[in-house]
């Protein structure tokens, strides 16, 4: 769940371990992250020993956490606006990872019209988009849905709701977690380690989540594949290595004109291209 001050905190048999490592872990210097699979060894009253950890099935350097199951990515529709270049730019970050992607736009009791038609693309071109209002409850139940034996993270700007959703999710979580976070020194303004809480079934890593705006190390034939709404079009450009950028007779930039591809996303492809070929330069 957690490690601090020289200790791991591990979820089993419904209750959290204060657990140490074998020396054999201390000497290889493995590290222990929140999402690790470990086998302990009981001791006396809660403490155990860390025997064994399972290969990790992905994980994590911003926030730092391993066999994720799910990104929520979390926008507010209002106050402040939805950013859609930073929320391409997770689903990018993500999509790379090979995690799961929900998006979330927060805040729906605050607008008068709910349906707009940038998230009705996205739901076109494939992601799962819910809207909810932590306030009316709006969306509440299809969330806790998606969060029952999944590993989560959540993702998103300051003041898109993400707090105020987790308390939505589960209005006692911070009496049910108050023992836990005072044994291992949660309570600060300030969350420097990654932990994961148990929220509506599952586990959700309290986090501020993906707060940096780096594109991960990539070659710029990588990145159209994590536009989903280009791959339809594949092969249908002139050239094999087209990037849709200036490259002639292009099936995207044809589609782009038709407006089968919604023009702020393709703006943010063609900057995010930009990047990840100055990057190349660097490495």
């Amino acid at each position: 769940m957690k490690g601090y001050a020289g200790f791991y905190y591990v979820y089993a048999n419904d209750r959290v371990w204060e657990c140490s490592l074998r020396g054999r872990f201390r000497v290889k210097k493995q590290d222990f992250i929140p999402g690790d699979r470990v086998l302990i060894l009981e001791g006396a009253g809660d403490k155990a020993t860390i025997e064994e950890v399972s290969e990790r099935r992905n994980f994590l350097v911003r926030p730092n956490i391993a066999n994720v199951d799910q990104a929520i990515v979390v926008s507010a529709l209002t106050k402040p606006d939805p950013d859609y270049n930073l929320l391409d730019r997770l689903l990018v970050q993500i999509a790379r990872a090979g995690i799961d992607i929900l998006i979330v736009f927060t805040k729906v009791d605050l607008v008068a019209e709910p349906v707009y038609p940038t998230i009705e693309y996205y739901r076109q071109i494939g992601y799962k988009v819910l809207v909810v209002s932590n306030k009316t409850r709006q969306g509440i139940d299809q969330i806790k849905e998606c969060l029952k034996e999944r590993v989560s993270v959540l993702a998103g700007p300051s003041g898109s709701g993400k707090s105020s959703l987790l308390n939505s999710l589960d209005p006692l979580r911070e009496r049910k977690t108050g023992e836990v976070s005072q044994k291992i020194g949660r309570g600060k303004h300030t969350t420097r380690h990654v932990e994961l809480i148990s929220v509506a079934g599952g586990l959700v890593a309290d986090t501020p989540g993906f707060s940096s705006l780096y594109l991960p190390e990539m070659k710029r034939e990588e990145l159209q594949s994590y536009f989903r709404e280009f791959e339809k079009y594949r092969g249908e450009c002139r050239f094999k290595t087209c990037l849709h950028d200036k490259e002639p007779d292009c099936a995207v930039k044809n589609a782009l004109q038709n407006n089968e591809i919604l023009s702020s996303r393709y703006e943010n492809y063609i900057q995010f291209l930009k990047e990840v070929i100055e990057n190349e330069r660097k490495y």
